[in-house]
């Protein structure tokens, strides 16, 4: 039997990138997967994808700034499908200047997706997974949050919070059965990267002990791995997924 054989699993900013990738995996594993995001289209042809492949998955869009739009979104899950097994915070935004440079406006829209949100998605889902006394929370780090990055202020901010949450929750909700884990992702190849200079992706890459960008199916392996019964003993954890950047 596969790991996650008829888990409902909440993939949020699951229309591209590492979401893409990890709805894609987790529905391999068997998984039913619902793939939430801000853009609709995105997630749809994501869905569409994973049944192409054999896979169980809709998609879903969703504000996970947005309370009410949360708030809806679990209601139908656990309307359509009577549980939630997993939830994964991959859900985020970048708006990148120079401390200089950085507006109020991009600061606080940034912490409001990539911090509120992330708080808004796991207490919404907590609370559903705690009558059942099991579950499983997944944050979107950042191996920037343990370094730092010239010109994201914001962004590092909303992923150190986002550490400091998932230790605090894993404290909290341990009790319930609830394990909470975070992934800290180095340089990954997503249509985000690509628009790099090439000249600075030499410089990145050279930084990186393994010297080549990661991919997004590594990440999704290792958010399959902790959302499965053979990370029954991890919680509280972070877990960086970056080619050796972070020793």
């Amino acid at each position: 039997m596969r790991r996650l054989e008829d888990r409902v699993i909440v993939v949020t900013g699951g229309g591209r990138g590492i979401g893409r990738a990890t709805a894609l995996r987790m529905a391999s594993e068997g998984a039913r997967v619902v793939i939430a995001d801000f853009d609709h289209e995105g997630a749809q042809s994501a869905a569409a994808e994973v049944q192409a492949k054999g896979g169980k998955a809709h998609a879903a869009k969703v504000d996970v700034s947005e309370r009410a739009s949360v708030k809806k979104l679990v209601e139908t899950v656990v309307g359509e499908h009577g549980q939630l097994d997993a939830w994964i915070n991959n859900a985020g935004i970048i708006a990148d200047s120079s401390l200089a440079k950085l507006t109020d406006e991009n600061m606080e829209r940034v912490i409001r997706v990539n911090l509120m949100g992330t708080f808004i998605c796991a207490q919404e889902a907590a609370a559903v997974m705690k009558p059942r006394k099991k579950g499983v929370i997944l944050n979107a780090a950042s191996v920037v949050a343990l370094y730092g990055n010239f010109g994201q202020t914001n962004y590092v901010a909303s992923k150190c919070g986002v550490i400091g949450m998932t230790k605090v929750w894993a404290r909290e909700l341990g009790k319930d059965g609830i394990r909470v884990n975070a992934v800290a992702p180095g340089f990954i190849e997503t249509d985000m990267t690509k628009s790099i200079p090439p000249k600075v992706t030499e410089m990145l890459v050279a930084k990186v002990p393994l010297q080549r960008m990661g991919r997004a199916d590594e990440i999704a392996a290792v958010y399959a791995f902790l959302a499965s019964d053979d990370a029954s003993y991890v919680t509280g954890t972070v877990i960086s997924v970056d080619g050796g950047v972070v020793t």
